[in-house]
């Protein structure tokens, strides 16, 4: 049995040295995570509804929409209508901790456990932000893009900056690449490597422009069309790439705004993916490590119900029929499905063994667990590991709502074949492939009127939105230059289901000069 970590609700940074410490030693020695080095902040809850607003990153340039987030948030939380996360987690070498001021004792601990520990551990072994993140650099390169964007409203003004930000802001889901092309880009460099970058471009500019056919003895030249497209890298789904790359009435410092946006959020792209199974893993983490400290004498009784009153909070799941439902929370299914795994790894019963004989009774559940925490993202993560017995026990079915029926129909109910159907509607419902549409730049007239064309595919004939695709192609065409097509067609006879297009407004974007 060891010392009390603290008694009662006050703390002190000596308290959570302390209690740092402990949960690292049970988070090292019984779970055997693997996680960056810590540095924990402590901020005020004025301080937490700034970083609220500004998409929870410590550093980051100034844009209206964060103003307006921080007085809503504010206004709410004032009134008693909202609360406050007790903690904002970064994704960076070392791992970057906010804990708020007004937490009592057993709170820091229960954040640190989650945090800097559960947290952690995802963030460095998972293989999407393997594959798409720089965790030792973004912190340099969140204080280059601060400072770079700074510069140019200085240079350029405020409104050029800002109009700039919102059109890139609006097509922000899609500046990412969803598939791996190269290793994620070394991001403390880029402040070294901007001028390099500038130049190389400029210079592959002006390559595609000279691709451009002239005259009838050009027209049909496959090797200048194929050289032109390759030059585009046509088709496109990086829309924000393909924009810093070939719009051509973009200035230089705008190509870089462009590019500072597309690398966050990229940065963040992981993070959408592995929702239920970054907070499954830091939920299961908090739970063992505050259990283990509560039975070796480091916490009161008086801290542990605290505890367990806060943890069942955030694995509240609401009925389908009560009021407070909205949807799943991803913190009781992720919670559920690691405590659930561990259950098959321990004491299978024959269905378990049936569903998952690799796991079934192996006995070493962390050892299950660290490996499905570094392998799998939510789509498939629930895909292979949403067992039956849970299915029956969070009482999970799937209802069909046909807009040509009269009636919602139950499709899959609890036996065989239900299960495995629920299964898959469940898993998709986390797939990207089905939860993004899939737009993608087609095309573009160089020799004529420079007109760009993209193609949405529209997956079971589902089209966009009417009013947000005019407000969003609109940014687009001021950042292109000039005029924007977007066809939504079906990807199973490629037939145009319908069109959109929009034109750019004048000098919204221009700035001639100050280029």
């Amino acid at each position: 049995m060891g010392d009390l970590l603290f008694e009662g609700a006050e703390w002190t940074f000596d308290t959570l040295r302390r209690c740092h410490d402990a949960a690292a030693e049970v988070a090292s020695n019984v779970l055997g995570l693997d996680t960056y080095p810590n540095q924990i902040e402590v901020i005020s809850a004025e301080q937490m509804l700034d970083a609220y607003s500004s998409i929870g990153m410590p550093l980051f340039y100034r844009h209206w929409s964060f103003g307006k987030h921080f007085a809503r948030n504010e206004g709410l939380y004032r009134a008693g209508m909202q609360g406050l996360a007790y903690e904002i987690v970064i994704n960076s070498n070392p791992c970057l901790s906010y804990v708020m001021e007004e937490n009592t004792a057993m709170m820091q601990t229960l954040v640190i456990a989650h945090a800097a520990f559960g947290h952690n551990h995802f963030f460095k072994n998972n293989y999407l932000f393997k594959q798409w993140t720089d965790a030792d650099g973004i912190l340099d390169y969140l204080e280059f893009a601060k400072s770079y964007i700074s510069q140019c409203e200085e240079r350029y003004g405020e409104a050029a900056v800002e109009s700039l930000l919102d059109a890139a802001h609006a097509l922000m889901s899609h500046g990412v690449h969803r598939y791996p092309r190269r290793r994620p880009a070394d991001l403390r460099s880029e402040q070294r490597r901007e001028r390099d970058r500038r130049a190389h471009e400029e210079a592959m500019y002006n390559d595609l422009w000279r691709t451009v056919p002239r005259g009838k003895a050009a027209a049909g030249d496959n090797r200048v069309e194929e050289r032109r497209r390759a030059l585009l890298q046509l088709p496109q789904e990086n829309i924000l790439y393909f924009l810093e790359k070939s719009a051509p009435r973009l200035a230089p410092w705008q190509r870089e705004v462009l590019r500072i946006v597309r690398q966050i959020a990229q940065y963040f792209y992981p993070q959408g993916q592995t929702k239920v199974m970054n907070e499954g893993c830091a939920t299961y983490v908090h739970y063992r490590i505050m259990t283990h400290l509560h039975e070796h004498g480091r916490l009161t009784d008086g801290a542990w119900m605290e505890f367990l009153h806060s943890h069942t909070n955030v694995v509240f799941q609401p009925e389908y029929d009560d009021r407070r439902y909205s949807g799943i929370n991803p913190y009781a299914l992720g919670y559920a499905m690691m405590e659930d795994i561990a259950r098959i790894v321990r004491t299978p019963t024959d269905e378990d063994r049936a569903w998952f004989p690799d796991i079934a009774g192996t006995g070493d559940e962390m050892a299950v667990l660290r490996d499905v925490w570094a392998n799998y993202r939510d789509e498939s993560f629930i895909l292979q590991f949403l067992s039956p017995k849970l299915i029956r026990q969070m009482r999970i079915f799937d209802v069909l709502d046909d807009a040509n029926e009269p009636e919602m129909r139950v499709m899959a109910i609890h036996d065989e074949r239900g299960y495995r159907r629920i299964q898959r509607a469940l898993a998709k419902q986390y797939d990207v492939a089905w939860t993004t549409p899939d737009i993608q730049v087609a095309d573009v007239n160089l020799a004529g009127d420079r007109r760009l064309i993209l193609h949405h595919r529209a997956l079971n004939r589902v089209l966009l939105d009417e009013g947000d695709t005019r407000l969003v192609l609109q940014h687009l065409a001021d950042l292109w230059g000039y005029d924007v097509l977007l066809k939504e067609v079906d990807p199973g006879n490629e037939a145009v289901l319908k069109e959109h297009a929009a034109s750019p407004r004048g000098n919204i974007l221009r700035q001639d000069a100050l280029i």
